[in-house]
């Protein structure tokens, strides 16, 4: 039983005994200084007015009630504090059974069923394929792929996808840059344009079509720079592909956006034309002066906006319309969008295109904040247009993959980040990835010290549990009591670097333990207790870190420093 559950249920029940109703606004949560106990809540003083008491005598009356219904013992103190706010207390032997659903979980700790088997779909990177990605699409990536598992861990049904711009005025331009290019590896005497991709890759690019095609200059221009087209794309995307990989970020579905205008089977309508024909129909589009209007106004947008122009070309806006419309035809009940935080005037429209479709509320954006990446003190400057920029891949290889999804986790996507290549880097206590990390392997290393001794961790319900006792015992286990909440609420609130912040504090308490208590000299008992509790820290550090896609390593082989320790 979770604590805050119980805590809940026996306070509904003390209620119901006092012919008290439950309140709408009731807050239960744990009080932000704890001495104050485990949780608090404020039911005598939302209570006090109808039943004409003063809120603090209530409270006490239902304090009464609450130690009187907990024949079992959970609670080891039930206290009234300043206006009337009920404050708990439980009991250790509460506690200690968070030990046994640990170990019954293993690695599936902190699953539920949240999402009731919810199909969600979660579109992120999607990042043009006209260059390598840089650490701003890194930060996508991981937070993309996390919430992936979060919301597999809380059982939904997930589809990650990953939209392929292959169509429209940036692939042209990255057409026309690999053939200038091209024609000035071959001695023409051609001056760079002013709008094309300067990069060293493009220059890359140029080179191998050049001997893969050695007749390219005696075709038609047009059909000369489509070729550069398909190789450049086709090249770029493989490098985007593996430098996921890499960064231990997968992707069930590549949707190409030429898909969405190319004609169905035997003439069947574009997926377009359905999307347009869909609009159509619930009376929201309309033709004029040759161009085909969204009626956008009636969604809250200053002006209607056209979708094909009268020249046939589409907008931005009608793949985008197209493309949303032909995720939720495949079946998805909701549907998650990871963008750049530049398109944030852009979500409210997308909304209302949403809306028009009949799926109002099924779409939510999450939009990810820059990254600043400092290397040396000064900051890397990124453009991928001129050629200037940190690719992913090479500060994956710089730092690893596990330091950099922690870092891009650890704060809301929404808030800018600062990248530090030599913090990340460090083997020590003040980076925050190898600061987790090392609590894992930490364990792992008493854990091997102590077969060697011939101690094995108690089992979980063990008597020999009751020495797990002191304030630091029970905090641990106070921690890992609350993983699954943890977990729930980031799915929930599509958060995860609320899980990091859990580790983190997590693995600060499991080292204040180490500097505070004997295990292996403690006793053959009190051993035998502590190695279970930190085995049980080290599963739960283990679920987190997967959450994050950060390994969690049981050695930690490279450590150029031990941390101190007084006792072990």
């Amino acid at each position: 039983m979770k604590a805050k559950q119980y805590f809940e249920d026996a306070l509904r029940a003390a209620l119901t005994r006092m012919d008290l109703s439950w309140p709408e606004k009731l807050l239960i949560e744990p009080p932000r200084d704890r001495k104050f106990g485990d949780y608090s809540a404020n039911a005598a003083m939302l209570l006090a007015g109808p039943a004409k008491q003063k809120p603090r005598d209530l409270a006490e009356a239902i304090a009464a009630e609450l130690r009187a219904g907990d024949a079992s013992g959970q609670f080891e103190r039930v206290e009234v504090a300043g206006p009337g706010f009920l404050n708990v207390t439980f009991a250790p032997g509460f506690w200690r059974t968070i030990l046994s659903d640990v170990c019954a979980a293993g690695a599936a700790y902190g699953e539920s069923d949240l999402g009731h088997g919810q199909r969600v779909q979660v579109e992120y990177v999607s990042a043009n394929p006209t260059g390598p990605l840089h650490i701003g699409h890194g930060r996508g990536a991981a937070l993309g792929d996390s919430l992936a598992r979060l919301l597999v861990k809380t059982g939904h049904e997930v589809s990650c996808e990953y939209y392929i711009n292959d169509a429209g005025r940036q692939m042209r331009i990255l057409g026309d840059s690999v053939w200038l290019r091209l024609r000035q590896l071959a001695g023409q005497n051609v001056p760079d344009l002013n709008d094309f991709y300067r990069g060293d890759y493009i220059k890359d690019i140029a080179a191998r079509v050049h001997t893969q095609y050695p007749d390219i200059f005696n075709l038609p221009e047009s059909q000369a720079i489509d070729i550069c087209f398909r190789e450049a794309v086709d090249e770029i995307l493989a490098g985007i592909k593996t430098d996921l990989a890499d960064f231990r970020v997968r992707h069930d579905v590549w949707f190409s956006e030429k898909s969405l205008v190319d004609a169905g089977r035997d003439g069947a309508p574009s997926k377009v034309d359905e999307a347009f024909a869909d609009l159509s129909s619930r009376g929201l589009a309309y033709e004029e002066d040759g161009a085909f209007w969204f009626k956008t106004t009636e969604f809250g947008d200053d002006k209607n906006r056209v979708l094909r122009k009268s020249s046939g070309e589409l907008t931005y806006f009608a793949s985008d319309i197209a493309y949303h419309h032909d995720k939720f035809k495949r079946g998805f009940d909701r549907v998650i969008d990871i963008w750049g935080a530049d398109h944030h005037g852009y979500v409210a429209r997308m909304q209302g295109a949403v809306s028009a479709l009949g799926r109002a509320g099924a779409l939510q954006v999450i939009l990810v904040q820059l990254v600043s990446l400092l290397k040396d003190g000064e900051q890397v400057a990124m453009s991928t247009r001129a050629g200037k920029f940190e690719t992913l891949a090479d500060v994956v290889a710089y730092v690893g993959a596990d330091a950099a999804r922690f870092l891009f986790l650890s704060r809301k996507s929404d808030s800018p980040l600062e990248f530090d290549l030599e913090l990340v880097r460090k083997k020590s206590m003040d980076n925050p990835v190898y600061y987790v990390q090392y609590a894992h392997a930490r364990v792992h290393s008493m854990l091997a010290k102590a077969r060697e001794a011939g101690i094995t961790p108690a089992a979980p319900g063990a008597e020999c549990l009751e020495h797990l006792n002191t304030p630091e015992d029970l905090e641990l286990c106070r921690l890992m009591e609350r993983f699954p909440d943890v977990v729930a609420a980031a799915a929930e609130a599509l958060a995860p670097h609320t899980v990091s912040h859990c580790l983190s504090e997590l693995a600060a308490a499991l080292h204040k333990y180490y500097t505070q208590h004997h295990v292996l000299s403690a006793g053959a008992e009190v051993a035998s207790a502590r190695l279970l509790l930190l085995r049980c820290v080290a599963t739960v550090l283990a679920a987190g870190l997967d959450l994050l896609g950060v390994s969690a390593p049981e050695r930690m082989d490279q450590v150029s420093a031990e941390p101190e320790q007084t006792v072990s």
